[in-house]
């Protein structure tokens, strides 16, 4: 099955690349999850309004993705939120919101698709999650979570 991929898939490409996958898989879990679209011709016109979406998110290149690394590594980022009594927050710590102090902290607009948390943050203290600036190039971040 010939599909357009409309979100980056681990494994297997990014945002309006053009994959042939099994038709179990692409039916059953790209399509309904918003993943991927059939492959049509009418599609082909689909791709480049995505790739130009996917371009105007993305780091420019290599050395401005060095740049980021350095600049989200060299101090703690805070990210206030609400919480209770022994330090429980109600809810988890986000992406978004640890996109919008990323940006704050560093002056460059980081996506928050980039954002890896590996465990949800659901306690106050120091955390760390690691940002995606390019293809080899990830930056871990300190992320200190204090109460509001």
């Amino acid at each position: 099955m010939k599909l357009i991929l409309t979100q980056e898939v681990t494994g297997l490409g990014a945002p309006g690349d053009v994959v042939e996958v099994k038709d179990g898989y692409g039916r059953n879990y790209l399509v309904p999850r918003g993943l991927a679209l059939r492959w049509t011709r009418g599609g082909e016109k689909q791709i480049e309004s995505i790739k130009a979406a996917r371009s105007s998110r993305a780091v420019r290149d290599l050395g401005h993705a060095e740049e980021i690394k350095t600049k989200l590594e060299a101090e703690s980022v805070s990210v206030k939120v609400r919480a209770g009594a022994g330090g429980r927050l109600f809810g988890a710590v986000t992406v978004g919101e640890i996109a919008d102090a990323l940006s704050e902290t560093s002056g460059e607009k980081v996506d928050k698709r980039t954002i890896v948390v590996t465990n949800p943050i659901k306690a106050l203290g120091n955390h760390e999650v690691a940002v995606k600036l390019h293809d080899g190039v990830s930056a871990t971040v300190a992320l200190n979570v204090i109460p509001a």
